[in-house]
């Protein structure tokens, strides 16, 4: 999976689209050297070309429309003589990643969602074709001069909002250690520094499931701050990308900084912070969708090897007591719990996927 450059991933934009107006249908008459006054044989006007946006997994941002933000379809060939019908306007169709909506910029309609590869969605239709005048005779009237106009396309400005999708999302306060922790479980190469949203966009990484058939992704989401879900800190984007994400990875870390030696030291790692930096995140997922409390969840406890023993078990306890939580401890720099999270991670994705069962037939009666 081809990794997102730093200021190249573009997960907003608007454009304008333009479908292509029906050709006018013909006015014409059977004219040969053995008919000098044939009917009516006016061609309809052909169809105007449609846009359309088509899935493409391997795509992972909308650049490509923020560089080019207008698009036109060409307009049907107006229809001719001896009933010959305009040819229609070639359809445009757009790349687009998947997790791609599109909402109607005027309306706030949402117009659809791509979502598979291939899958192909309807952005702004093309205007029929006008019908030749060899429509319109009848007893009355043998040869009409009549044909319609074609009908004009569709133009509309559109909203394109990608909402990545992943089997798996890394969440949590930035500096949780999310994109540490991806590049440990995938081959990603995520941007890792000691300061707060050095992760400006998502991170999609994958690795394969045990049974070695099929390829787990994992997103690491934009650290949230509070006030996230009234777009503080970029809240808005970076939620977005919750939304498509079938299992949380909910993070928690003791709160550590660089020392003078240039080591990592321990600054606080009492159980009240990290049970406060957790209710914070569970709190503004529910405000910004009451849908995210409901999705299944892996509570992580990262960066144990800057903990004791005794620190890491208080803060197990405190949060299997207070919140009747079990965190996963984990250590991303030694590699400790990251197999244990690795299935966990796969058993839960996995299981959203797998078919319901047959239900289970009455028993017959004796």
């Amino acid at each position: 999976m081809k990794q997102i450059e730093q200021g190249a991933f573009v997960d907003y934009v608007k454009i304008n689209v333009e479908a292509g107006d029906g050709g006018q249908g013909c006015i014409a008459f059977l004219r040969d050297k053995l008919t000098a006054f044939g009917g009516p044989a006016g061609g309809d006007g052909g169809r105007g070309g449609s846009i359309f946006l088509e899935g493409q997994r391997e795509l992972t941002t909308l650049l490509d429309f923020k560089g080019r933000p207008f698009w036109r379809a060409r307009r049907g060939a107006h229809g001719e003589g001896k009933n010959c019908s305009g040819q229609a306007g070639e359809d445009i169709v757009l790349p687009a990643p998947l997790g791609t909506v599109v909402t109607d910029a005027d309306t706030g309609e949402v117009v659809g969602e791509v979502l598979e590869t291939g899958q192909r969605l309807l952005i702004a239709k093309g205007g029929d074709g006008g019908r030749g005048n060899q429509h319109f005779a009848n007893a009355t009237n043998k040869a009409p001069r009549k044909a319609e106009a074609g009908w004009p396309g569709d133009k509309r400005t559109l909203i394109l909002e990608l909402k990545v999708i992943a089997d798996a999302g890394l969440i949590g306060l930035p500096n949780a250690g999310k994109s540490t922790l991806l590049a440990a479980l995938t081959r990603a190469t995520p941007k890792i520094a000691a300061y707060p949203f050095t992760t400006l966009t998502p991170n999609l990484g994958v690795f394969l499931a045990s049974d070695l058939q099929r390829q787990i992704t994992l997103a690491d989401i934009p650290g949230l701050i509070e006030g996230a879900h009234d777009g503080l800190g970029l809240g808005h984007r970076f939620l977005r990308h919750i939304e498509r994400t079938k299992v949380l990875v909910h993070l928690v870390a003791p709160e550590a900084g660089e020392g003078e030696d240039g080591q990592w030291v321990l600054n606080d790692c009492r159980p009240d912070t990290l049970l406060y930096a957790w209710k914070l995140i569970e709190a503004e997922l529910a405000e910004y969708s009451p849908d995210l409390p409901k999705r299944p969840r892996l509570a992580v406890l990262s960066k144990i090897d800057l903990m004791s023993g005794e620190e890491r078990d208080e803060v197990l306890a405190a949060f299997r007591a207070e919140l009747g939580v079990e965190l996963l401890p984990i250590s991303a720099q030694t590699g400790e719990g990251l197999d244990a999270l690795r299935l966990a991670v796969e058993r839960e994705a996995l299981a959203l996927d797998a078919p319901a069962g047959p239900d289970p037939q009455p028993e017959k009666a004796e």
